[in-house]
């Protein structure tokens, strides 16, 4: 898992990489929590994401968002984070031109970073979202969503009520040509202390469902 510092518009991001095991390998692309709120990279939501798609042989990236641990920069609201998000993808997309597929994974203030980001990178083909932060952010851009994919929630998510994530879900839902899972896990809180096996469980479970769904349609075609 070697550190990586890629170039970006704040200065230096810094990053880790997993390579696919595979030319076509998929590769995915892990985002932090909130910079604000001690989000980083090795957060561990975050890296048990990172892991997950890592063991199933995807070219697999998380970095710092700028100002965090040893990226250059400071904090710009979202603005810059988001593109920070979209240098680390394109490093990722052309360390591995042959990829057969781009996954865009976050956790809290990165799943909304995700999100914006695949609405402007139509080649993403999954997401998963856990904790979407849709109380504190407008997520009305999702119009239409370009990707099925997983939104994962706590039962007991105080800071964001899961009605507030079922709303953005209803509505991705009503959309044609894509499916939204939504996986609620109860009593599980925002920051999954005790829940860490079921991020582990449900991300892996869904993953394999989407992986199997791609290889028998390969197959097929």
């Amino acid at each position: 898992m070697p550190e990586l510092i890629l170039p970006g518009a704040a200065g230096r991001i810094e990053a880790r990489y997993s390579p696919g095991k595979t030319p076509t390998a998929p590769i995915a692309l892990i985002l932090h929590p909130h910079p604000k709120a001690d989000g980083h990279m090795n957060n561990p939501v975050a890296v048990q994401m990172y892991h997950l798609f890592m063991t199933r042989g995807f070219a697999t990236l998380r970095f710092n968002f700028r100002g965090v641990g040893r990226s250059q920069g400071e904090y710009d609201s979202g603005i810059g984070e988001l593109a920070d998000a979209a240098t680390a993808l394109d490093w990722l997309q052309a360390q591995n031109p042959q990829s057969s597929q781009t996954w865009v994974a976050g956790y809290q203030f990165g799943a909304f970073i995700g999100m914006q980001l695949l609405m402007r990178r139509p080649e993403t083909d999954g997401f998963i979202s856990v904790s979407a932060p849709a109380n504190m952010y407008d997520f009305s851009f999702l119009a239409p969503c370009p990707a099925s994919g997983l939104f994962l929630h706590g039962s007991a998510d105080t800071i964001v009520p899961p009605a507030e994530v079922e709303r953005v879900v209803a509505k991705l839902r009503a959309q044609k040509g894509i499916v939204i899972d939504y996986d609620l896990i109860e009593g599980a809180s925002h920051f999954w202390e005790n829940n860490m096996s079921d991020v582990e469980q449900r991300v892996a479970r869904y993953l394999d469902m989407r992986m199997a769904a791609s290889a028998a349609a390969e197959a097929e075609g």
